[in-house]
């Protein structure tokens, strides 16, 4: 075991060497390509097949192409209640025996849920293998949903939603922007769903989503480990392919028309100190212009040097915290940049600030090392991203799912090395403008009910 640990971070310390000293996209060393086998049953199920017998473990992940933008409005938070329900027992299973049969042979599992899927998974010793198929066919094509399970799960997530969210301080952040920046696509509402759409949910609401969504037509397992792939494949076609199909999935999801005019945005929270944001919509992940954006964001955003924390924090000294995000998922989302101002200092004065490093982006763009030095942070990630049988799942179930396309698994790496300073300026003129633009300023309050006022030219 101690050497096994050795080896591991001599290879770790091997690849951040190499990768520190690259000079280029010419001398970044490529990860090793995915030797994966993809399939689609009968019933729709797809199901993708990488081996990896450096460990004897095997990783399944089922990926359900159902998240929080599939939720209609007034029924928020139904895809993050079901990752609950789907661990509460189904024909063959008691509640709770999933995870507890997993761990009792020395493996692990748990689910995430999105906005745009929800994923199951189970990391375990080979020879289970047939064990965890069985247990996520079985509680696919059975799920045992009663009221009083219901009843007990939907006090859990209301819960969850308090300590996550209500009750730490800038929790509300990610709702409160989104909420304001979004006028009709389900982006407008989190994952974890509104406390009154939790309340009002009903036993018939949740029946009907799982019948909708969790059929084998939407959903893909991924498989990596130590087994032989024709196996395997017998396998999955065993448990997995005798669930039946479900009905056509709707992807009747409305889009965000195009916004024309700045908003400016003031609320208040109680918060220790004030916050101020600018956000900017921008496009899909996947899209030939998010590769600049995600390059753009570790100059603004990646560690202690990057632009946003050395020039808001370390030179200026007007915020304690400066970061950004780009939010590049399934469908256009938004580019956002945050600064938690310091004491003393003027919310209005670090909002212009803040504002002036994205307009000096557009106006000068980057320099050549801050893009090599993007590039390898991305490099590194990348490769380091890659180490485990679940990294290797979730990499490969993202193309699948999310892309539509599992050549990215693979492809999107000499995508973002050929990113250049043109691209990076190009895509920050064209997301970063003043008509597609949220201003906003979250001030403190003692306690008060939040409120929010809203200013458009």
């Amino acid at each position: 075991m101690i050497r096994a640990l050795a080896r591991r971070a001599l290879t770790v310390a091997a690849a951040v060497f190499v990768l520190a000293g690259a000079t280029s996209a010419d001398t970044v060393p490529r990860p090793p390509r995915f030797h994966y086998t993809m399939t689609t049953l009968a019933n729709g199920l797809q199901a993708v097949f990488l081996e990896d017998h450096s460990t004897p473990i095997v990783h399944l992940a089922i990926w359900y192409h159902v998240g929080s933008k599939d939720e209609r409005p007034g029924r928020t938070g139904f895809a993050h209640l079901f990752e609950h329900l789907m661990f509460k027992g189904s024909k063959n299973v008691l509640p709770d025996q999933h995870p507890s049969w997993i761990t009792s042979i020395g493996g692990e599992s748990n689910a995430e849920t999105d906005e745009d899927s929800t994923v199951y998974w189970e990391t375990v010793p080979a020879q289970y293998l047939p064990l965890v198929l069985w247990l996520e066919a079985d509680r696919m094509a059975s799920l045992d949903v009663s009221e009083a399970k219901f009843r007990t799960e939907l006090e859990v997530v209301k819960e969850e939603r308090r300590m996550r969210f209500e009750n730490q301080p800038y929790g509300l952040l990610p709702e409160i922007i989104d909420d304001h920046a979004f006028t009709t696509h389900p982006y407008k509402h989190e994952t974890i769903g509104s406390m009154a759409d939790l309340e009002a949910a009903s036993i018939e609401d949740v029946r009907a989503f799982h019948e909708t969504y969790y059929v084998p037509n939407n959903a893909t397992a991924v498989l990596v480990g130590d087994f032989a792939t024709s196996q395997a494949k017998s396998l999955v076609e065993r448990y997995l392919g005798r669930v039946p199909r479900g009905k056509p999935v709707p992807r009747d999801i409305p889009e965000e028309p195009p916004h024309t005019h700045e908003t400016r945005v003031t609320v208040t929270e109680p918060w220790p100190l004030p916050a101020v944001v600018v956000a900017y919509h921008i496009t899909y992940d996947g899209h030939p212009d998010s590769y600049p954006l995600h390059i753009l964001e570790k100059i603004l955003s990646d560690g202690d040097s990057s632009r946003l924390y050395r020039s808001l924090v370390y030179e200026q000294q007007v915020a304690l915290a400066a970061f950004a995000d780009a939010k590049l998922i399934e469908d256009p989302n938004l580019f956002y940049a945050v600064a938690i101002v310091q004491p003393g200092h003027d919310p209005a004065d670090v909002l212009d600030r803040l504002e002036a490093e994205i307009d000096r982006v557009k106006a000068d763009g980057v320099t050549e090392e801050e893009l090599d030095r993007a590039k390898r942070q991305f490099a590194r990630d990348y490769v380091l991203g890659r180490e485990t049988v679940r990294q290797k799942a979730l990499q490969l179930g993202h193309a699948v799912v999310v892309h539509d396309d599992i050549r990215t698994a693979d492809g999107e790496f000499d995508l973002f090395q050929r990113v250049t300073r043109d691209d990076v300026r190009r895509v920050a003129q064209t997301y970063f403008t003043p008509e597609s633009r949220l201003l906003l300023t979250v001030l403190p309050s003692a306690g008060a009910v939040p409120r929010a006022t809203v200013t458009q030219p």
